[in-house]
């Protein structure tokens, strides 16, 4: 099936007692036994599995078309979860302008339990061969990035990996399933932070993994997972069902008005550069061609006259909202240098602009009259 009709149906049944067509909110803890000690259905405790989340994984699994899916209580929950399934001595390779909250997680928790990892320009792939050794386990990919918007060349760094018996891990957060397609390019495992596009309102926090293979790597992800909690409530995978219905027309409808408005911005005597993969004008445009089936809704913008200049311009904006996060409905702006502190890779008159689903006519007489 195509990625709309998975959208839609993936991970939802008719509900067998009522014939309710939407699922219902699973909210117990416990389930029954049977009188010889078995379970009903395989359901056991909340902890450990729940049928609004066993739907949402289903679903999951087939919008990336991977063999299964382990649902989190955020992005960063799936993102510690790949690597606590690693051990001490070992060795990652991340790109050195990946979310700031990955770095963190590597440096300040990892770092002192003996995760080792490398740094490195993903979109050169000479840097990351160099950065590869032999206790290397992971490459950590994540396309478009950041806040730089750089994007790497996925079957490039998955043959480079494999080649030293890495996986490639993906974050297709900005991308979704369906922009790009990690697994068919190489990758071994895909994450996301469910709390952007696939949940699509900013109204539910999430992360997901989806896996090639349901190999020993793979169950020690779930181990963490179900054995240290960071599992999502019912109501929220109920959400993320929801959202995730929509995802496909959300997607493309958001990439249309990005690259509108990246094309109009970039001819703008206030913007010094546009960062987005749409463009020609972007280094990597013929690599996000090539595994990308649109641009996506995120882009960057650099205003002249510096952090100054950039600060006051939002403060002017009527229609677009600062706040952080993306990937929902509404279009946000935020300046990463002041989010991300002293060891930011954004330059300070760097914006980052989610969009939204505005008409785009609207965003662009906004940003228009906020830059004077």
């Amino acid at each position: 099936m195509r990625i709309e009709t998975l959208a839609v149906h993936a991970g939802h049944e008719v509900d067998p007692t009522t014939g309710a067509v939407t699922m219902p909110i699973h909210l117990s803890t416990t389930f029954e036994r049977e009188v010889d000690g078995s379970y009903r259905q395989g359901l056991i405790y909340a902890r450990e599995n729940n049928p609004n989340r066993a739907a949402l994984e289903r679903s999951l699994a087939a919008l990336e078309g991977g063999t299964a899916a382990a649902a989190f209580s955020s992005g960063s929950g799936a993102t510690l979860a790949v690597f606590q399934a690693l051990a001490p001595g070992d060795h990652v390779v991340v790109p050195n302008d990946s979310y700031y909250g990955t770095k963190k997680i590597l440096r300040d928790l990892f770092g002192r339990w003996g995760l080792e990892a490398s740094f490195v320009d993903m979109t050169d792939l000479a840097a990351v061969a160099g950065a590869l050794r032999p206790t290397t386990r992971i490459v950590w990919a994540e396309t478009p990035s950041n806040p730089l918007v750089r994007v790497t060349d996925l079957r490039g760094v998955a043959e480079l990996a494999h080649a030293r018996g890495a996986r490639l891990v993906v974050d297709n957060t900005w991308a979704t399933p369906v922009l790009t397609r990690p697994l068919e390019l190489g990758a071994d495992l895909v994450m996301h932070s469910t709390t952007k596009y696939l949940g699509g309102h900013s109204d539910v926090l999430g992360g997901a993994l989806v896996t090639r293979t349901d190999d020993d790597f793979w169950t020690r992800i779930r181990t963490v997972q179900t054995g240290g909690g960071v599992i999502p409530s019912p109501f929220e995978c109920w959400l993320l069902l929801r959202g995730i219905r929509t995802l496909p027309w959300r997607v493309r409808a958001q990439s249309a008005n990005a690259l509108a408005l990246a094309t109009h911005l970039e001819a703008h005597p206030r913007i010094e550069r546009v960062l987005y993969p749409g463009l020609r004008s972007h280094p990597s445009h013929d690599v996000a061609s090539s595994q990308m089936s649109a641009f996506g809704g995120m882009m960057s913008i650099q205003v002249k006259g510096g952090r100054e200049e950039a600060m006051a311009m939002t403060g002017r904006l009527q229609i677009v909202t600062r706040a952080t996060s993306l990937g929902g409905t509404e279009t946000l702006i935020e300046h990463r240098a002041s989010v991300e502190g002293a060891e930011t890779l954004a330059p300070e008159n760097l914006l980052r602009v989610s969009v939204g689903l505005e008409a785009v006519e609207d965003l662009i007489e906004d940003f228009d009259q906020a830059l004077g």
